[in-house]
């Protein structure tokens, strides 16, 4: 299991649930969470394993919002 953390532009919860979807459907992803408090809007993915960074930030990009690594 690991969990994969992303800085966004994710910002709202109207927004959060336009990636809800994608994230839910994917067999990978095992639970996930966007604070849109943080300045970062951070998203958290915890999966499998079995998916790539490059592979989240596609995801998220397909869904119209801004999505990179967010080093320590």
């Amino acid at each position: 299991m690991n969990i994969l953390v992303f800085k966004t532009d994710i910002r709202s919860p109207q927004k959060v649930r336009l990636v809800g979807p994608v994230f839910r459907g994917h067999p990978s992803i095992i639970d996930w969470s966007v604070d849109i408090e943080d300045i970062d809007h951070v998203l958290r993915i915890v999966t499998l394993g079995t998916i790539r960074e490059s592979d989240i930030i596609r995801l998220v990009k397909k869904c119209g919002f801004r999505c990179e690594i967010l080093d320590d």
